[in-house]
């Protein structure tokens, strides 16, 4: 039977609640060979996901008729955890069409592996979905209101109720008053998209003006229904408007057109954007490793040491690298990862550093892969004489530098995230404390893992979730930049869990570094529109 070349092209759609991130895989398959001669498949493609090493399936499309390059219109939607390996696979069959027992009597096509974040890493096509967390700017004024008191004009002002589900009103926003005028502007303001409708853009809008009395019992004035989808009229600046209407008056007085009229002269809709948004729009995650090789690891030839290779069972310190690498390494399309070490004599003349290239190419650091960064980290422990002190700062200093020379491009294109393994407390704190002040400032992250069972009690200062880090001059962080495990707190959990600890901070913090610059994710030349959505080509095998 000829080969079968089949390919998924994934539409990946992203939008976000205040605490997570969806994808929206929509899938189309090209050139799906012809295994029946007298007809055309009638393909069908299910997703599956890995869960504790077993394939479980998620969902599947429709069976489209007689199609070698279907569009399915089926929408896969699914949780992303950058701190997580999330492990794919997409299953093509070709669906008997008179057959009543689902895949048991399907031909199975091909399938592809891949993770949720390589597919996240392809080529961006335009489309764009407005995210639940994204703010938007409303200015409302109002015209010919009613006049409720009788020695001045009323006082109006405005207020934005959601109805949700259980028919209950939520206040959303309160306008301030304007004092003695029937025709207000009351000032922009900001609200989420969640907080207004849910982030469902036809739900109801209760809108009530009051007149304001200093007593708290102020005086009804009228009412409008409105909803996000008639408010997104007013962002080409166009105004949109509404009757404000008393159900009283309207039954009482028989000429009674309304009691004034509200305007929105302004609705903009500002982006914020997601870690995806970042990583879709070109930016690569800049992986680098630093290795304690201080004495108090204990000589590596040694079974004690922390440093010991053993042949069946990885050490901490692979244990960690690995968890940590594996993840981020979906993120760099290149695969070079720079690993350093620190604290040990190295040849030729065997003086102490500590920011050597494990692989020792002080040109070129950089290892192939986890595995290469693993090979390098094995290679050069003959090699080394451990020795000491255990000093950070000049690790950090170094790829600082390297983050400070994205700083000019002021674009969404690197972002650093420094993996310091570590025995020991460390014994330049006041130099780490500076360093890391600095790095703040910068597109970075450093992760510190706590390797054996020491002290470890000075090392949670420089994770700055119980306070705020300030350099020994007394200058804070611009941003929490530092995360701080023991690895002994894992030492029994899965490598996933350790990854999942030290990697959730990571999406906020290059989020939070790049909207403190206002920089937005970079959309490729090609496609110049905002974007949310990328396509993939994928192989498939069988």
């Amino acid at each position: 039977m000829s080969d079968i070349y089949e390919s998924a092209a994934n539409s990946l759609g992203l939008f976000s609640s205040p605490c997570l991130t969806k994808v929206e895989l929509m899938l189309t398959c090209k050139g799906i060979s012809d295994r029946d001669a007298l007809s055309k498949p009638d393909p069908c493609v299910i997703l599956k996901m890995q869960s504790h090493g077993q394939w479980m399936e998620v969902d599947r499309t429709e069976v489209i008729r007689s199609c070698v390059n279907p569009t399915y219109s089926k929408v896969f939607t699914l949780d992303f955890y950058f701190e997580e390996v999330q492990r794919l696979r997409f299953e093509l069959y070709d669906i008997n069409n008179s057959s009543h027992n689902g895949l048991k009597e399907a031909d199975f096509l091909g399938s592809v592996e891949c993770t949720l974040g390589q597919v996240s890493h392809l080529d961006i096509t335009a489309e764009e979905l407005t995210g639940n967390d994204d703010y938007i700017e409303l200015s409302f004024s109002a015209r010919k209101l009613d006049d409720k008191d009788f020695f001045s004009k009323s006082d109006p002002f405005l207020e934005i109720y959601r109805l949700n589900d259980d028919a209950t009103l939520q206040l959303v926003y309160r306008t301030e008053t304007v004092m003695n005028n029937l025709n207000p502007v009351w000032k922009t303001f900001k609200v989420s998209l969640n907080s207004l409708c849910s982030g469902d853009h036809e739900r109801k809008l209760q809108c009530t003006v009051w007149d304001w009395d200093s007593n708290g019992k102020h005086d009804y004035i009228g009412e409008f229904e409105a909803t996000f989808k008639e408010m997104r009229g007013a962002i080409d600046g166009r105004q949109v408007q509404w009757p404000c209407m008393n159900p009283k008056y309207k039954v009482k007085k028989k000429n009674y057109k309304n009691s004034g009229i509200v305007i929105l002269n302004q609705c903009k809709v500002i982006k914020m954007h997601s870690f995806l948004d970042y990583i879709m729009g070109g930016c690569q995650i800049q992986f680098t490793v630093a290795i304690d090789f201080t004495a108090s690891n204990g000589d590596p030839r040694n079974s004690c040491s922390l440093h010991y290779i053993h042949p069946y069972q990885p050490n901490e310190y692979l244990k960690a690298l690995v968890a940590v690498g594996e993840i981020c390494q979906d993120y760099d399309s290149d695969k070079m990862f720079p690993a350093f070490g620190f604290g040990a004599q190295i040849p030729p003349d065997y003086k102490v550093s500590h920011d050597f290239a494990v692989n020792f190419n002080e040109d070129n650091p950089e290892c192939a892969g986890i595995q290469g960064v693993v090979e390098a980290y094995q290679a050069c422990l003959p090699k080394l004489q451990l020795y000491g002190p255990t000093n950070i700062a000049p690790i950090i200093q170094k790829v600082a530098n390297s983050a400070s020379q994205e700083v000019h491009t002021k674009e969404a294109m690197q972002y650093f995230i420094l993996l310091i393994l570590t025995d020991g407390v460390i014994t330049d704190m006041a130099d780490t404390r500076e360093a890391i002040v600095q790095a703040s400032h910068l597109p970075m992250s450093v992760i510190i893992v706590g390797i054996g069972n020491a002290d470890f009690s000075d090392m949670q200062m420089l994770d700055g979730d119980d306070g705020i880090l300030r350099s020994p001059k007394g200058e804070p962080v611009l941003r929490d930049i530092v995360q701080f495990v023991p690895f002994r707190n894992f030492k029994h959990a899965s490598p996933a869990a350790l990854a999942k600890s030290v990697l959730a901070e990571v999406p906020n913090q290059v989020v939070d570094y790049y909207n403190s610059k206002g920089i937005k994710p970079k959309v490729p030349s090609e496609y110049q529109s905002s974007s949310s959505t990328a396509v993939a080509v994928i192989s498939a095998s069988h």
